[in-house]
């Protein structure tokens, strides 16, 4: 049942519940032991084909830090963190991701996390020397989903730069703060992420109750990492947090005086879904890396879900500006655990792209407004 037909509107537009109101027909069985406790998501390990115009891009454009580098990776970190990095660039034949991984709260949840996927039938891998530089005894998985997770408690630290204000840059990244992942059935892969301990905090509907994204958090934010509807499993972004949206401004000006501009997809621009203020960027691989601030606190046990109709036109955009189809369709592969990309499987259900920008979708800015407060889906 959609959450649209047992809503609570509010004056903003959207709907709010006590819980996900999200069901699946086809769930992921829910492991008898407990699942490791995740705190936040902590870096992503990407596979980049031309490494020295990777680092052009995350160190020279987007400033990140490097923490250490050799002749096949690079390893960086934003202003802010005081682990070893938040980002890998690893040298490879393919574009890819090789891990979205996560840190737990201590080291007995790597315990938890081997026997939580061994009974789901997952393959795992555990090193205790760790897969990347930096960081210690590690559990990487091949999820029920064809994701590629890691999780660690061991690392390295290094110096948090947050007072280092001479290395600012006017666009100074400063948190990882999320990823994005695609996958074809998102109540399947909500249900499954709530098996993981994760909760959710906003998502995209119809009156059917078709779900077409979700949003899902362990640190008290709008997310950690969200599904989106398509063909997967493929990573659709990883983004990282500015202080303010004027860092963001300060980024689109920096790469149209470069001739960077075309690195811009989408943005800038408010997020109706999370609040936030972003923009979208697509480095030399054309993986997708969105800059992001001013989302809002969730930790409260009793957060309110928020849910939006998909014919809703600013809750993508929160001034109703239209999205470019390749955000919707263009996603980069994953790899399984000896690298080879995972196959992608097309989505059977509706996509949101097709219902809101093809011909024969619709949009609107006021409900029931149909003289002016309905768009049909090919002027957006």
């Amino acid at each position: 049942m959609s959450a649209l037909n047992d809503r609570v509107k509010t004056s903003s537009g959207f709907y709010v519940t006590k819980e996900a109101p999200i069901a699946t027909d086809n769930p992921i069985p829910t492991p008898s032991v407990p699942a490791p406790d995740i705190l936040r998501c902590a870096y992503m390990e990407l596979v980049v084909t031309d490494l020295a115009a990777s680092r052009e891009f995350y160190v020279d454009v987007l400033g990140l830090t490097v923490t250490e580098e050799d002749e096949n990776a690079i390893y960086l970190r934003s202003l802010e963190e005081f682990i070893h990095h938040n980002l890998v660039l690893r040298k490879g034949p393919v574009a890819a991701v090789a891990a979205f991984s996560y840190r737990v709260r201590t080291p007995e949840d790597l315990d938890r996390a081997v026997a939580f996927y061994t009974e789901l039938g997952c393959r795992v891998e555990r090193r205790a020397e760790g897969f990347t530089k930096g960081i210690g005894d590690s559990v990487r998985v091949e999820d029920p989903l064809g994701f590629p997770y890691e999780f660690f408690y061991d690392v390295e630290h290094v110096e948090r730069l947050a007072w280092r204000y001479d290395l600012y840059t006017p666009g100074a990244l400063v948190r990882l703060d999320h990823f994005n992942q695609v996958t074809p059935d998102v109540p399947r892969a909500t249900k499954f992420m709530q098996d993981l301990g994760f909760r959710v905090t906003e998502d995209i509907q119809d009156e059917e109750g078709t779900v077409y994204a979700a949003w899902m958090r362990r640190k008290p934010t709008v997310h950690d990492t969200a599904m989106t509807g398509g063909n997967g499993p493929r990573m659709h972004h990883v983004a990282f947090s500015t202080h303010e949206k004027h860092n963001i401004l300060a980024i689109c000006d920096k790469l149209g005086a470069l001739r960077l501009s075309d690195r811009i997809e989408r943005g800038p621009g408010r997020h109706g879904v999370s609040n936030a203020f972003y923009l979208y960027l697509l480095d030399p691989d054309g993986h997708r890396v969105e800059i992001y601030t001013q989302d809002y606190y969730t930790g409260d046990p009793d957060n309110p879900v928020v849910t939006w109709d998909v014919h809703d036109n600013q809750r993508r955009d929160w001034w109703g500006n239209p999205v470019v189809p390749s955000w919707y369709t263009e996603a980069s592969l994953v790899l399984d655990l000896d690298g080879n990309p995972r196959e992608v499987i097309t989505r059977t259900e509706d996509s949101e792209l097709a219902v809101t920008i093809g011909a024969d979708g619709f949009s609107y800015t006021r409900e029931g407004d149909e003289e002016k407060g309905f768009k049909l889906g090919n002027t957006l």
